[in-house]
């Protein structure tokens, strides 16, 4: 059975609803895999989750998206430029100008399942703030950024950069904005977004 099979229909395993609906918020999570409660976090934060099995249909679910919001004529903010070339084919308009687009295409460092967050750094970021940023948001991951609390996703930031670790760390996590948790301090002075995480399989 695929990763994420028994989400989207591969299994009859029943995720548990316990998880988010009659646990309190700081209790500590059931033992699930960490994909399952990824997922099950980002879906009750209001994020859109696209999960693909291979590149040609990230490009395919991509240009579903621009269609779907009427983006064909829009620029793309997008600071990472190995994503411009990586998606170069599809025909984007990128610009690094926040004022200038009102959807932002980026990358992240970590997915983080014990809220169902995004880390990312001033790698995706540069100096801007998220209430700078587009309300829309398109986040391309790939299943080997998934990591279970914060403490590891910083851990990783720190092994992978080493002596030169980026500045900006911060976590997207409010997809609507009747979401709040003051307790995640990576999350202070983020702003509501309107957000897609095209998450590609690469295990």
């Amino acid at each position: 059975m695929g990763l994420f099979d028994k989400l989207f229909g591969g299994g009859k395993k029943k995720v548990s609803k316990e998880t988010t609906e009659t646990r309190g918020l700081h209790m500590p999570d059931l033992n699930i895999p960490v994909d399952e409660k990824f997922t099950i976090h980002f879906k009750k934060n209001g994020g859109k989750f696209l999960y693909c099995d291979s590149f040609s249909e990230i490009t395919e679910t991509l240009d579903n998206i621009i269609v779907e919001n009427q983006w064909q004529d829009s620029a793309f903010l997008s600071i990472d430029d190995r994503l411009k070339d990586r998606f170069s084919k599809q025909g984007l308009i990128f610009t690094e100008s926040p004022s200038k687009s009102n959807v932002f295409f980026t990358t992240c460092e970590q997915l983080i399942a014990q809220n169902g967050s995004i880390l990312v750094c001033s790698n995706q970021l540069k100096e801007y703030k998220l209430h700078d940023l587009p309300e829309n948001l398109i986040v391309f991951a790939t299943t080997s950024q998934l990591v279970d609390s914060i403490g590891e996703g910083l851990k990783n930031i720190k092994k992978k950069y080493k002596n030169s670790i980026p500045a900006n760390i911060t976590t997207i996590k409010h997809f609507q904005s009747n979401i709040e948790d003051k307790d995640d301090f990576l999350s202070y002075g983020s702003s509501s977004k309107n957000l897609y995480l095209l998450l590609l399989e690469d295990l």
